[in-house]
């Protein structure tokens, strides 16, 4: 590691205060953040911030026990606006003027947890929780708890409390688990549920497949034929759709890449396993769209060795038959189901690719999502079109593309 020898920093366009934009999945709704006194309250400056790249408005609000472990002044400072730690005669826990779109505990205590559940508003924080219940049953605002604490502490009577709110209509971010206590989700998961309870799309409760990642063939018990792609765009898709509130389940293909934990999922680690997995999720329940970003493998070994093949020999002839085309056996058995899939192709021109996409349109996929391998945005972004039967969209990076679908479904899916 090179010692710094004092060069100034790299100019900026951000100012003091602002913070650079992840996503617009929080764009304008504004959040109270409330901070009560568990040790994972020394996060909450990070998740102020983090709240706040994806384009919420946050206003923090500590009890007298959150001020043990990070000061008024910092959340002040991360939030762009003064933070409350008592209320006075302007009724901060109120906020007529400028009234809240979802409430988040975080952390949510033992003692904070149950003290609401029986009515308890002795400070700034459980009198703001007071009337943030009020405005849930109002249908106004959203109130979601994220809980931790030892794991011991997790007993009937908390239990009996999360059952009490939960039956309000508060949501419980479920927490990670580790060394035997409830600590703070990872910050996405958070951002998600955050989206996922205030979302007004046309898609919440959808039930929507995506499936996303490399689907390999094995040669024997060891080797396997895959490709190169790692299912991130796929999840990217169901995290869109996550958002949305959708009810979304995203199959993935083994790869470098894991999906988010807090993403309804499930990994598969071959092309027979992917098969199977989407033949039982379409089967499973009334699927209203499905997906199909994987990179399914298009041909395998007529006979795959038992065992492993032993090294060192001077030659290993395998011969390949195709695959089933899974997305042709899902047509056949589900012809009412919305499609939308995927075409890559590498050395053919543009307008060779919209062909080849136009014609999928016009046999009855609704859209269809197709790309070049040499077609790439100015910072090597992957760019796609989205081809259906109201034209062609041209989206640069995963992001975009992912959020393109999305907006699509919203618009065709009845």
């Amino acid at each position: 590691m090179q010692s710094w020898n004092g060069e100034k920093a790299q100019p900026s366009p951000l100012g003091d205060h602002d913070v650079p934009e992840l996503s617009q999945l929080l764009k304008g709704k504004r959040l109270a953040l409330l901070i009560t006194g568990g040790i994972a309250a020394i996060k909450a400056p990070l998740f102020a911030r983090t709240l706040r790249k994806h384009g919420a408005d946050v206003v923090a609000f500590l009890s007298s026990e959150a001020t043990r472990y990070v000061t008024a002044e910092a959340m002040s400072w991360c939030c762009n606006q003064e933070a409350v730690t008592h209320l006075t005669p302007k009724a901060e826990h109120l906020f007529d003027g400028a009234p809240f779109d979802a409430y988040l505990v975080a952390p949510a205590t033992y003692n904070t947890i149950n003290k609401v559940a029986q009515g308890i508003a002795d400070g700034a924080v459980t009198a703001t929780l007071a009337t943030a219940l009020g405005r849930m049953e109002q249908g106004k605002a959203q109130v979601l708890f994220a809980p931790t604490m030892h794991g011991d502490m997790n007993n009937a009577i908390l239990r009996r409390s999360i059952k009490t709110l939960s039956d309000m209509g508060v949501f419980f971010i479920p927490p990670r688990d580790d060394y035997g206590k409830h600590n703070l989700p990872e910050e996405e998961n958070m951002v998600m549920a955050l989206a996922r309870a205030m979302s007004k799309s046309p898609l919440k409760e959808k039930n929507i497949v995506v499936t996303g990642g490399p689907t390999p063939v094995f040669l024997d018990d060891v080797r396997r034929i895959t490709n190169k792609f790692t299912g991130r765009l796929g999840a990217d898709i169901a995290q869109a759709l996550y958002a949305r509130g959708a009810n979304v389940h995203l199959i993935h293909g083994q790869s470098t890449f894991t999906p988010p934990s807090g993403l309804p999922h499930e990994v598969v680690a071959s092309y027979n396993a992917y098969r199977q997995a989407v033949q039982s999720r379409l089967k499973s329940q009334d699927i209203h769209a499905a997906i199909f970003s994987a990179a399914v493998a298009d041909y395998e070994p007529i006979e795959a060795t038992s065992g492993k093949v032993e090294s060192g020999q001077a030659q290993w002839d395998v011969s390949l038959k195709p695959t089933a085309k899974v997305i042709d056996e899902v047509a056949q058995a589900f012809p009412d189901l919305t499609r939308v899939t995927f075409k890559y192709q590498e050395n053919v021109s543009h307008e060779q690719l919209m062909d080849i996409a136009q014609k999928r349109v016009a046999a009855g996929t609704p859209l269809v999502v197709a790309n070049r391998g040499e077609d790439k945005g100015p910072q090597g972004e992957q760019v796609a079109y989205l081809v259906s039967a109201q034209g062609e969209i041209r989206l640069v990076g995963k992001k975009a593309i992912a959020e393109g679908i999305v907006h699509w479904l919203e618009t065709n899916l009845s």
